[in-house]
């Protein structure tokens, strides 16, 4: 399977604060990655070095495809200002700056792919829409429009569930795993009980990374590495106990 990029011994930080140290991770074509982790344990440094956003000062990143199209991202809505005066549909094409750049005309074929995505993901009522006006799952949906409206290869999701309500936190998921037939995805989530039935493969951050080619783990491995997440399950959800850090 084709290697998308891949992070080589990166230490990164803030003003020679260092919040990651010696990381390494590997991210593949079609590879479904969540990342737990303690606040503060060096989860968002790790988004911004993959998106580019910070330099490692230790180590490198190595992208083996082109830059131009590749991440999508869906942050926090609680990071998005409500009173900006902008629509749904303008926020949806905002997806597309990057190759368009701030003087770039959308195209008659960028609007009527981003009232699909909007259709699709049941938001073809607001097209229109102020987004300051809606709900929180509903930004989410506008949100993860914009991300993949550019058809990036790898989809990058900070926290995707925070202040959204259980039913569409349950659509979101069944959603990433439909777009995981065709493109990486790489999820921070505190819900390590909910992820599991989800994503592939799990990187635990703090400060260092401990990456595990499986969406089991336990109690014990949590606490081997000292990441306060805490485990809750409904149902007969498997677990198996995996085998100590060096």
């Amino acid at each position: 399977m084709d290697t998308i990029l891949e992070l080589k011994h990166v230490t990164a930080g803030y003003e020679g604060h260092p919040v990651l140290e010696d990381v390494n991770l590997q991210v593949n074509e079609k590879d479904f990655i969540g990342v737990i982790g303690p606040n503060g344990g060096g989860k968002t440094t790790l988004l911004k070095i993959i998106l580019g956003l910070l330099k490692p000062e230790k180590g490198e990143v190595v992208y083996y495809r082109s830059k131009h199209n590749l991440f999508g991202y869906l942050p926090q809505n609680n990071r998005f200002d409500r009173n900006f005066p902008i629509n749904v549909t303008e926020v949806v094409l905002s997806g597309l700056l990057s190759e368009k750049g701030l003087t770039g005309r959308y195209t008659r074929e960028d609007r009527k792919k981003a009232k699909m995505l909007l259709e699709k993901y049941g938001m073809g009522h607001h097209l229109n829409t102020p987004i300051g006006e809606l709900s929180g799952g509903q930004m989410q949906r506008v949100f993860l429009c914009r991300a993949i409206v550019s058809s990036p290869q790898l989809l990058i999701l900070d926290e995707p569930t925070t202040y959204v309500d259980c039913d569409f936190e349950q659509e979101l998921y069944n959603i990433l795993r439909e777009l995981n037939q065709t493109l990486s995805i790489i999820m921070v989530s505190h819900d390590l009980g909910t992820i599991c039935s989800y994503v592939k493969t799990i990187a635990c951050v703090n400060r260092g990374l401990h990456y595990h080619h499986s969406n089991l783990i336990s109690p014990e491995q949590l606490k081997s590495y000292h990441c306060p997440i805490e485990l809750i399950s409904h149902g007969q959800i498997p677990h198996r106990v995996l085998t100590n850090h060096e």
